[in-house]
């Protein structure tokens, strides 16, 4: 169930890394990718990452919009569907990344909930020496 609560993340991730692999940036390509398997990283820190990273990938696709529209303006061609298909998936990045907020993935990764409870593995228990 967490893989399928965590598929928007990885769809989003993805299409950033499609994106970017377009206009020919390697780095930011591979490092997209990367953060995929890093889903399944049980740790406190990871929905942060991933959460700053698809707000960034939302505002970068905002950006690449008006980038867009300007340029199709510019020599005359149609820009409305390009722009309504590129806030559609501005929106769903940006989406993404409230899944984070479910109690399933707070359980998942460790985190409070919202009722004060503490979700995740229960702490460790220290050995007794003989």
């Amino acid at each position: 169930m967490t893989a399928l609560a965590l598929l928007p993340v990885a769809l989003s991730l993805l299409l950033l890394a499609a994106h970017f692999l377009r206009v020919g940036a390697y780095p930011a390509v591979a490092a997209l990718l990367c953060l995929i398997p890093l889903l399944a990283l049980r740790r406190r820190w990871v929905p942060r990452v991933e959460q700053s990273v698809l707000w960034l990938g939302a505002a970068f696709w905002l950006y690449t919009i008006l980038r867009f529209t300007a340029e199709r303006l510019r020599f005359g061609q149609p820009w409305l569907r390009m722009a309504l298909i590129l806030g559609g998936v501005a929106s769903f990045t940006a989406l993404s990344s409230l899944v984070f907020r479910s109690n399933g993935l707070r359980a998942w990764y460790g985190r409070v909930a919202a009722d004060g409870a503490v979700d995740g593995p229960p702490p460790a228990e220290p050995e007794r020496g003989s």
